[in-house]
């Protein structure tokens, strides 16, 4: 069957069918009626460095939203949210549906994994994929994706659809024959659905691996971090508030995400998840309060670490995402199949950013591993993904390129 459909494609009817079935396949959750606007939900379909779900679910939390989201673990070279978050000691992510509902009326988010009660169906077909050669099928991802969101009971979803060169699709316009899928298939199911196409070509953010990327998370949280990975943070949140109807426009929406990030109501709404989710009461509070120094004793981290120096001058054009993405799984940061243990302190640090001028010999990239120094061939590698121009320094692009929205919906 899934070779057929691999084969053949679906048609958007034939996938919300599908999708339903499998939603279908496992329990419903359930939700007070009042919250039905409030409740929504951000997926995103992988990328090197993205740390997105850690900052946004706590922001919209703090806008007034209910987001019950349910994540996924890392499988090649793509990190997952659950890996991150259980890097923090304590942190539990196996929540029933009624621990799921406690979480929503005192913290306002949760972010947790699939339970064998919701949609066993899509993980017996997500397994069988695996081994099958289908897993860049659209209608089979659509279908994945969506039943899972179903079972929330959403009032509005925003789906990240990567494409670029660590994505799953390599050029936009297959990525956004996905989004328009997703868009209707959920518009059939009536599920209100947007998403945005975001380039991967660089990782997002300056750091790659587990408590690495918590860490920039917080900064986040601080207000502070990466430009590129705020500036996403708020367009997708922006979004989903005016999907749902709590924001009259997009940019009213990004606006009261970025006050939630600067005035500390998304930092404090991460603190109470932590807690909440099994993390020592004492321990969240030291997290969200500390400073970076402070934050990093607090967090497994790697016993060696390695700097790379440019080998030339000139402006960074790109930091290839994949090649980087590949060292840091060969070094322990990722697995190659369900349930191999991950090192969390494994990561690295970007010390550029695209577009800026860099003299050689000047240090670009710090390694964290456990292990033995890098090998000769992994040091190659990680040298091959800078990107040198000798063009003049640029100012980064961001990497949010569109928004695909349901057919009716105009765009304010």
């Amino acid at each position: 069957m899934l070779m057929a459909i691999r084969l053949q494609g679906m048609d958007p009817e034939e996938t919300a069918v599908l999708t339903k079935a499998l939603a279908d396949s496992g329990q419903q959750l359930e939700w007070p009626k009042a919250w039905h606007q409030q409740l929504v939900d951000k997926h995103s379909t992988g990328g090197v460095g993205d740390k997105v779900s850690l900052v946004l679910a706590p922001a919209l939390a703090a806008c007034g939203c209910k987001v019950p989201m349910i994540s996924g673990r890392g499988l090649g070279h793509t990190g997952g949210t659950l890996d991150k978050l259980e890097s923090i000691p304590g942190f539990n992510v196996t929540q029933s549906p009624e621990q799921i509902l406690l979480l929503l009326e005192e913290v306002g988010c949760c972010i947790v994994g699939q339970s064998e009660k919701l949609v066993p169906a899509d993980g017996i077909l997500y397994a069988a994929r695996d081994v099958t050669a289908t897993v860049d099928s659209v209608p089979l991802i659509t279908a994945s994706i969506l039943s899972k969101k179903l079972v929330e009971g959403l009032s509005a979803l925003v789906v990240d659809v990567k494409f670029g060169g660590a994505a799953v699709f390599p050029d936009q316009e297959q990525a956004r024959e996905l989004a328009k899928m997703l868009v209707n298939t959920g518009m059939s199911l009536g599920l209100r659905v947007a998403a945005a196409l975001t380039a991967m070509d660089n990782p997002l953010g300056r750091s790659v691996g587990h408590t690495l990327e918590v860490e920039e998370a917080l900064l986040c949280l601080d207000g502070a971090g990466p430009s590129d990975l705020r500036d996403l943070v708020i367009r997708l949140g922006g979004a989903i508030l005016w999907l749902s109807g709590q924001a009259e426009t997009q940019d009213r929406g990004a606006a009261r995400v970025a006050a939630a990030l600067d005035d500390g109501s998304a930092l404090h709404r991460f603190q109470l998840m932590l807690s909440a989710q099994g993390v020592d009461p004492g321990l969240a509070r030291a997290l969200c309060s500390g400073s970076p120094t402070q934050r990093r004793q607090l967090l497994p981290h790697a016993r060696v670490q390695e700097e790379l120096l440019a080998p030339a001058d000139g402006t960074v054009e790109h930091v290839l995402a994949l090649p980087l993405a590949r060292v840091l799984h060969e070094l322990g940061a990722g697995r190659s199949r369900a349930g191999q243990p991950i090192r969390p302190g494994v990561g690295a640090e970007l010390l550029v950013d695209v577009g800026q001028w860099l003299y050689r010999g000047t240090p670009w990239l710090r390694v964290h591993l456990d292990g033995p120094a890098l090998s000769s061939q992994q040091r190659c590698a990680l040298q091959g993904a800078l990107v040198l121009s000798d063009r003049a320094p640029f100012k980064a692009p961001s990497p949010f390129a569109d928004l695909v929205l349901p057919p009716t919906t105009a765009q304010p």
